[in-house]
């Protein structure tokens, strides 16, 4: 099947965001895709922020954009758009390195007034950046997501549907080529 690189946005190392993209990467893998998860926030900052685009992580994380098929990326909604640091991964990257590739927007934050953040913040960037397919994404409130002690996710039913029908849907979209990158 396809190799999908899985990218937390999320700058906290609790998140449940980055809880939620390791959840979902779940059943990406059942379906027989090879998922390789990214932390933005592992990182290291002054290469993210001093643009050092010859850092090894930075060229780690080039090359695994690179080999992906596909690409989930995930944030928290932050002042009504997606974080400020997989904004400095994103700046990073080349122009194209999304081109071919099909993605699957996700968003979390805590009140659905942010539910726009990935139709008029995030999905314009992965646009720009030459994505093949944009799939459906899907904006996830917190109160829908809770943390157990073990540390493992535990995700409320109507939210738990509706991600499985995203993901499904973006796992039936890899391998497709869209006809405007056919005839483009």
């Amino acid at each position: 099947m396809a190799t999908v690189l899985s990218v937390s946005g999320s700058p906290s190392a609790s998140s449940r965001t980055s809880r939620l993209l390791r959840h979902l990467d779940q059943r990406l893998v059942a379906q027989g895709h090879d998922v390789i998860p990214l932390d933005v926030r592992t990182i290291p900052a002054e290469a993210l922020l001093g643009a050092d685009f010859r850092h090894p992580a930075i060229v780690e994380a080039t090359e695994l954009f690179a080999r992906a098929d596909g690409v989930v990326v995930g944030t928290p909604v932050y002042k009504a758009s997606y974080s400020g640091v997989l904004k400095a991964l994103l700046d990073l990257l080349p122009q194209y390195a999304l081109a071919g590739k099909t993605v699957l927007p996700l968003a979390t934050g805590g009140s659905v007034a942010h539910v726009l953040a990935i139709d008029y913040a995030l999905r314009p960037v992965l646009t720009s950046m030459g994505a093949a397919h944009i799939v459906q994404g899907w904006f996830t409130v917190d109160k829908d997501l809770a943390v157990q002690d073990d540390g493992s996710l535990a995700v409320a039913p109507a939210a738990t549907e509706a991600l499985g029908q995203v993901v499904d849907q973006f796992s039936a979209a890899l391998g497709r080529t869209p006809l405007l990158a056919v005839a483009g």
